[in-house]
């Protein structure tokens, strides 16, 4: 008998594993407190994993392949993936076992450990859902001193002839990203969101809870936005086709307090858990904007794809290249505690506010409001990365280490010392003002560096920029922000350092 692992992320029906019915095959899927409890999880994140994985052990069942489930409150549960492995092989007379390459150093280390201890065959396959192999970016960059995006991003296009034409990108450029900055002013009127028919949110709330697991934010069980089901997260993405990916390269980046999505897809908890792979989700929009040219732009579909086969792609090989010191890089040696307003929203910033209160209800903040707001202030008052990786790990339903490292702790952070950005993304409220209307109902002023009114984002980055200048000496693209630094007055920015002083000592005051 041959035992076969499925992780809660491995949720992929079109896995070669499944294209055949072996009586001698049984696949196992656990809730477990061990993946619940390494990190304090949104509700909604619990509920998504649970939901989809029970669904798919059905699913399977109904092919007529063997599935052993353990529920998180089954007695023999022992929470822990290698005890729960040892009591099936011993009970039901295993005889090899395999397992899909996990996408978390975390458990990779640990099946390689447990599967050294087995006295029986092991074997590990691959997943089949990404489009490039781990080692792919690295053996894409062997050599060269620099990683940079862009040029893996258009290996990409070329390698699966997307939004190409004889060799050439399609309408001429590789990237539309300057087409991809308007504010939402109120219009266009954005869809109604898409909501998935999931089912047992209640009786799953009521398990966790029960169970005690620790969990932040909140459920409502009506308005639940991530599908438990393949059928679901298809439904799901031909609803971004239909109604949002006419304007979505537009506002990709905008914030607005009265909307949560915007035109964005919010098929990234799908993605991750491998109901849907990034081939096929990309096919589909080009298809469906080949469709509709006459009303859908290319700036639109490019803006997407690039999400997608770029960006997705290159932090997961960053992440492989890199780990395991990549979590422990703290480059700018910041040791500041994370705020306690990041796990209530109580604070009078409204772009931080709306932005945490958000993700709080939702599991989910699109990629500027993590980026720009939540991620903007962190950096700014100097946070400690591990309570930042913490925090975005726990709180949004698509978090997977692979993905959420390399965004927060590289990209969000610059712990890691410009492997991922070649510049730290910090900003004053000018950006915030810029790309939102949340500066225009705040009870400070975007303008003002000091007073009492001044908007804390003002005074912060201009003290960033002070306390760090010798890290950023030499890198051209901060080379602007450092001169205009040097223009302030000794005496100004002595003033700002104090209130930036009085702000970090106590950030939830503000």
């Amino acid at each position: 008998m041959k035992l076969r692992l499925i992780l809660g992320d491995q949720l992929n029906l079109q896995h070669p594993w499944f294209e055949t019915v072996e009586e001698k095959v049984t696949y196992l899927l656990m809730e477990m407190r061990q993946e619940t409890d390494y990190a304090p999880h949104h509700i909604q994140k619990v509920v998504g994993f649970f939901g989809a994985m029970r669904h798919f052990a059905q699913v399977l069942k109904q092919q007529g392949h063997q599935v052993i489930y353990f529920k998180l409150d089954d007695f023999e549960n022992q929470q822990a993936l290698p005890a729960n492995l040892n009591a099936i092989i011993e009970q039901q007379q295993i005889t090899s076992f395999e397992y899909q390459h996990p996408d978390e150093y975390r458990l990779d280390q640990q099946l390689k450990n447990f599967c050294e201890g087995l006295d029986l065959p092991t074997k590990v396959h691959d997943s089949h859902h990404f489009m490039t192999s781990r080692e792919e970016l690295s053996q894409f960059f062997e050599g060269k001193k620099q990683l940079i995006l862009e040029f893996f991003y258009r290996n990409m296009r070329k390698q699966f002839n997307l939004l190409m034409e004889q060799g050439q990108p399609e309408g001429g450029q590789w990237n539309f990203d300057k087409n991809n900055r308007k504010k939402w002013k109120g219009s266009p009127a954005i869809p109604v969101a898409y909501i998935p028919k999931t089912e047992e949110l209640q009786a799953l709330e009521k398990l966790i809870h029960t169970a005690g697991v620790k969990t932040i934010g909140t459920l409502d069980t009506d308005n639940y936005l991530f599908p438990f089901s393949r059928e679901e997260a298809l439904a799901q993405l031909a609803y971004f086709c239909k109604h949002l990916l006419v304007h979505f390269g537009d506002y990709q980046d905008a914030l607005h307090t009265e909307e949560i999505n915007l035109f964005h897809s919010r098929i990234s908890f799908a993605l991750n858990v491998k109901m849907i792979s990034p081939l096929e989700v990309v096919e589909k929009v080009i298809a469906y904007y080949r469709q509709h040219e006459d009303e859908i732009e290319l700036s639109q579909v490019e803006g997407f794809v690039r999400q997608i086969i770029g960006w997705r792609e290159y932090m997961r090989g960053i992440y492989w290249k890199e780990m395991p010191a990549y979590a422990e890089k703290n480059a700018l040696e910041n040791h500041n505690p994370l705020p306690d307003f990041y796990w209530t929203a109580k604070t009078k910033m409204n772009c931080l506010h709306h932005s945490i209160q958000n993700s709080l209800d939702n599991a989910y903040a699109h990629h500027i409001q993590r980026l720009m707001i939540t991620g903007n202030f962190a950096l700014l008052a100097q946070v400690h990365p591990d309570a930042v990786d913490q925090w975005y790990l726990g709180i949004y339903a698509d978090a997977i280490e692979w993905v959420q490292i390399t965004n927060t702790r590289g990209m969000s952070q610059w712990a890691d010392g410009g492997i991922v950005a070649t510049k730290p993304y910090v900003s004053a409220a000018s950006y915030i003002n810029k790309m939102s209307n949340y500066c225009e109902s705040c009870a400070y002023d975007k303008k003002k560096r000091l007073g009492e009114d001044a908007c804390p984002f003002n005074s912060l980055y201009w003290n960033f920029l002070d306390d760090k200048k010798q890290y950023f000496a030499k890198n051209n693209r901060m080379a602007m922000m450092l001169r205009l630094l040097e223009k302030i007055p000794a005496q100004e920015l002595s003033e700002i350092k104090a209130r930036a002083g009085a702000i970090l000592s106590n950030p939830d005051a503000y």
